[in-house]
């Protein structure tokens, strides 16, 4: 069945409109006013707490391109609209990372790694953390992740707390490790964050949530947070459809894990946003291939890169610290058969969904076998599952 992909918005002729998510506190009330068109909204948030100003007098923000509102397809307009130039070249390396450009985001966030801003130093750890994965920098991944999770003191304001909490839980559910955090102790914190990280945050609980087997909450947390937003934030978004489709694909509702991957794509492409698509391979359980592997051959063969090469530092990271060893010798295809294996798929579903004959699957996964020393589906369920 071909991938449900609602109308891109990459050829209207929208006007240019992108919102910086911090303003001026008015009451009770958050004032925005976009810099690029003088456009103000008014938005009934809680006051946030204590944040360093940026030079325009605005509370400087984590990931400002995250917490950026802007359209699919602008996200050059979207940076080039931050005046306060570190937030600026944060949100450069933002857009790099995601758009696959692993070395070059790395290099522009790096001077900030010692920042005493902690928006620009959480940002930069976290950019140049995960980039490090895909360039194969296991120490370098180590310390960015590890200056994360560092405590801030008791003086910090709730503001710093909840990006704390965000991004220790980001960095700790996205290598598939116990969070050091409980939803619980975020959930108070949650209304200091902008809408982009609020977003981003329901995307690292869906996906705790995925991790533990709760797809149908797992899906409910990525579908709500959707429903509720109030602007258009493309990244954060992008992560919430993905945790969404796979967990449609694990509840065995393809043609809802293919409507969501259709509205990810049709975030993704417009910008070149193909990095999360590539690192999400294995958990979209062939996804990928059913749905952009004919229709878009050169971005599906640069998504398959970014998955090998991301994958490999992952596992570096995850095998010894979790005391597992997850699939080191599997290619993207066998792996995915044996993760819709483990699903209990049959071989004729598998070839169904992803375009080849029961026999081309039954092959592949007599591979898997041979390859993981192991001779029945149990035992695989065993082995991909623990």
């Amino acid at each position: 069945m071909p991938c449900a992909t609602p109308s891109s918005t990459s050829g209207s002729r929208e006007p240019l409109v992108f919102l910086y998510t911090f303003g001026i506190i008015v009451g009770d009330t958050h004032k925005f006013q976009s810099r690029a068109t003088e456009v103000q909204l008014l938005l009934l948030l809680p006051a946030v707490g204590r944040l360093m100003m940026d030079c325009d007098g605005y509370p400087r923000v984590p990931m400002p391109l995250m917490c950026t509102a802007f359209v699919p397809g602008r996200i050059d307009a979207a940076v080039a609209g931050i005046s306060d130039p570190d937030s600026r070249a944060i949100a450069t390396a933002e857009a790099l990372y995601f758009r696959g450009q692993a070395a070059l985001a790395a290099k522009t966030a790096r001077p900030y790694l010692d920042a005493t801003d902690s928006a620009l130093r959480y940002s930069a750890c976290f950019i140049c953390g995960y980039a490090s994965l895909s360039l194969n920098r296991i120490a370098d991944a180590r310390r960015c992740l590890a200056g994360i999770l560092d405590t801030p003191t008791d003086e910090e304001s709730p503001a710093v707390h909840a990006t704390h909490i965000l991004f220790a839980s980001a960095a700790s559910v996205l290598l598939h490790l116990s969070s050091p955090y409980s939803a619980e102790e975020f959930y108070p914190l949650a209304a200091h964050l902008p809408e982009g990280l609020r977003l981003f945050a329901s995307y690292v609980m869906a996906h705790a949530l995925y991790l533990r087997g709760e797809y149908g909450r797992s899906l409910g947390m990525a579908e709500n947070a959707l429903i509720m937003k109030q602007g258009s934030y493309p990244i954060s978004e992008l992560f919430l459809h993905l945790a969404a489709s796979m967990a449609c694909m694990s509840l065995k509702d393809i043609d809802a894990a293919k409507t969501h991957f259709g509205v990810a794509w049709n975030i993704a492409r417009p910008d070149g946003l193909i990095e999360l698509i590539g690192e999400h391979h294995g958990l979209l359980q062939g996804l990928i291939e059913a749905c952009l592997k004919t229709q878009y051959p050169d971005d599906f063969a640069r998504i398959i890169e970014i998955t090998y090469r991301f994958s490999y530092g992952w596992r570096r990271i995850h095998n010894p610290d979790s005391g597992e060893d997850v699939a080191d010798d599997l290619t993207t295809t066998e792996f995915t058969m044996a993760m819709l294996a483990c699903r209990g798929w049959t071989n004729a579903e598998i070839a169904r969904h992803m375009g080849v004959s029961p026999g081309t699957v039954k092959n592949r996964l007599s591979g898997v076998y041979a390859k993981l020393g192991i001779g029945t589906r149990a035992e695989l369920v065993t082995h991909m599952l623990r």
